[in-house]
């Protein structure tokens, strides 16, 4: 039987692993699913694959799921990060899920000078993520970090990640994406709706390891300049290639 459910979950999985419910996982399969005994569910932990697990036990307020066989082995996405300045509460949970289906490693939202959101809900922008991940066949869950301001990231970069800062001051210029054969960490940075300010811009373009790219003839919203430049980044140097 093959499962048309899949449930990320914070356990080991591996064959014979049970894997005991909360309340809200069991509500979820037993109460909204209406799955019993015998039924089956995909299982990820973001470390050990999928597992098509066979429910053991149901109940109203817990459960137990025992792993019978890996159905597909780990996938890590490419060592991308996504970084961006949060923006309407929407608009930014899209940012988070498509950064997930996409392959980002981990997203990291940042505040700059012209930020408009002074606080993020870190947890609930992870669980964004997991969502997307179980939706779109992943085994592996990017880390939404906490919300950091710009200057302190750039402040303790790691050395050998290089970055591709979206900047809109290059709108209509060529599309100058980096060497194909430019591989390893990379993260991208995308500003937020009123751009980066001057002297942000000025240290971007200072920074050795920072890349400035234009992402086309029109100036994109930061939602849809995400998508936009993860699916050239990935394209050119990341696992659609």
């Amino acid at each position: 039987m093959t499962a048309k459910i899949r449930l990320y979950v914070q356990h080991p999985l591996g064959e014979g692993q049970p894997v005991p419910l909360d309340q809200g996982q069991a509500h979820y399969l037993f109460g909204v699913m209406r799955l019993a005994v015998g039924d089956v569910v995909a299982l990820f932990n973001g470390a050990d694959g999928e597992w098509q697990a066979e429910v053991s036990e149901a109940g109203k307020r817990g459960g137990t799921l025992v792993c019978r066989l890996q159905s597909a082995p780990l996938r890590l996405p490419p060592d991308l990060w996504l970084l961006f300045a949060p923006i309407k509460k929407a608009r930014t949970d899209f940012i988070v899920e498509k950064a997930a289906e996409m392959g980002a490693r981990r997203i990291v939202p940042v505040q700059t000078e012209y930020t408009n959101a002074e606080r993020i809900r870190q947890d609930r922008l992870q669980a964004h993520a997991v969502e997307a991940a179980e939706q779109c066949g992943g085994t592996f869950v990017p880390e939404v970090a906490d919300l950091h301001r710009l200057d302190s990231l750039l402040a303790d970069w790691p050395e050998d990640r290089r970055l591709m800062f979206c900047d809109e001051a290059k709108v209509g210029e060529a599309m100058a994406l980096p060497h194909r054969d430019d591989t390893g960490p990379w993260a991208i940075l995308i500003g937020p709706e009123g751009g980066f300010s001057p002297a942000e811009r000025e240290r971007l373009h200072a920074l050795s390891f920072a890349h400035p790219v234009s992402l086309g003839p029109r100036i994109l919203r930061a939602d849809t300049a995400a998508v936009a430049a993860m699916a050239l980044w990935q394209a050119h140097l990341g696992d659609w290639t």
